[in-house]
């Protein structure tokens, strides 16, 4: 039995040799991150910037954007200089606080979406009150609660495995995550499997649940209103609903497949699924809010219009002088 205080290092075992095209999946995967930080970034400024953006929906946005940014950058970084070493192994330090980011950019993004959902129900269904309700006050408890809570959580969630004696230090995972190591226990993990099931109930099927109440609500008001009632709201609410499908199915399939042994599966697969939450939700969001909200495009247009003129200004003064 090895003593938890003892495992200095964990090996991640799905990790194998691609020969020569490791460099082109560090390029895939370089080139994935730099358009997840240039995309999140510039509608995280177009929002800030611009004073007519500032509406709780698009300041709930940004909070979006922002979680985004962080769960990708716990993430790629680690990948890339994974992909180009022959030794993929990791501290346990460092294990634990790769565990932190990846669980609370989960906490978060669920959270956020159903603050995002609630934000639309008070926006639709009732719109005489939504100024009265929607005040500063209540938007900054509802972008400060969802990071509050998930860091919270997933502190005690790691306090909790932290101390765990180990019987070995090899997760079959190309990432770090909580039940990878709480399987490599020796001693008794109910707590810990009674705390991640609490957890998992919290984040991911309460947020849900006001979610999809939100929604019945909406469709109610929508199909008995005017047809230009509809239109706004399936506008304003389609970008959220496919970001909550992309997500969820993720999510689950990563619960699945971490509680479950799944064979049949390629290994390779499994490794593309298991990233699929924190890849393709930082890259859909910008994608699907920026081209389906029309203020969010009509910003970003006239932003990179002014850059594009300021850029051509200088050049022709550069070359005049």
């Amino acid at each position: 039995m090895i003593n938890s205080t003892k495992v200095s290092y964990f090996t991640l075992g799905a990790y194998f040799d691609t020969g020569a095209y490791r460099y082109l999946c560090f390029m895939i995967i370089m080139f994935l991150y730099i358009l997840i930080i240039c995309t999140n970034s510039l509608l995280t400024v177009v929002i800030c910037l611009n004073r007519s953006l500032h509406e709780p929906m698009y300041i709930f946005l940004c909070s979006l954007f922002v979680n985004e940014l962080y769960g990708s950058t716990g993430l790629f970084p680690f990948l890339l200089v994974q992909i180009l070493s022959d030794i993929h192994t990791v501290s346990a330090s460092f294990c634990f606080l790769q565990i932190f980011c990846v669980y609370s950019y989960v906490c978060v993004e669920f959270s956020s979406l159903a603050v995002m959902s609630y934000d639309r129900y008070l926006a639709i269904c009732h719109p005489l009150q939504y100024k009265t309700h929607m005040t500063f006050n209540k938007i900054a408890i509802l972008i400060a609660l969802p990071w509050l809570y998930s860091f919270l959580t997933i502190v005690t969630l790691i306090a909790l495995i932290a101390p765990l004696q180990l019987c070995g230090n090899i997760i079959d995972k190309v990432y770090c995550l909580n039940y990878s190591i709480v399987k490599l226990a020796c001693t008794e993990t109910s707590v810990n499997n009674i705390y991640g099931l609490i957890i998992t109930f919290l984040t991911v099927f309460v947020p849900l649940f006001i979610i999809i109440y939100s929604y019945m609500k909406i469709l109610k008001v929508c199909f008995s209103g005017s047809k230009q009632t509809r239109q706004k709201a399936f506008s304003t609410c389609m970008p959220h609903i496919a970001s909550l499908l992309n997500f969820s199915f993720g999510v689950c399939f990563e619960i699945f497949q971490s509680r479950f042994d799944i064979k049949g599966v390629h290994s390779m697969l499994k490794i593309v699924l298991s990233l699929y939450f924190l890849t393709c939700q930082p890259l859909f969001n910008p994608v699907m809010y920026g081209l389906k909200l029309s203020k969010i495009r009509v910003t970003c247009k006239s932003l990179l219009l002014h850059c594009a003129l300021q850029c051509w200004s200088s050049t022709r003064f550069d070359q005049d002088n």
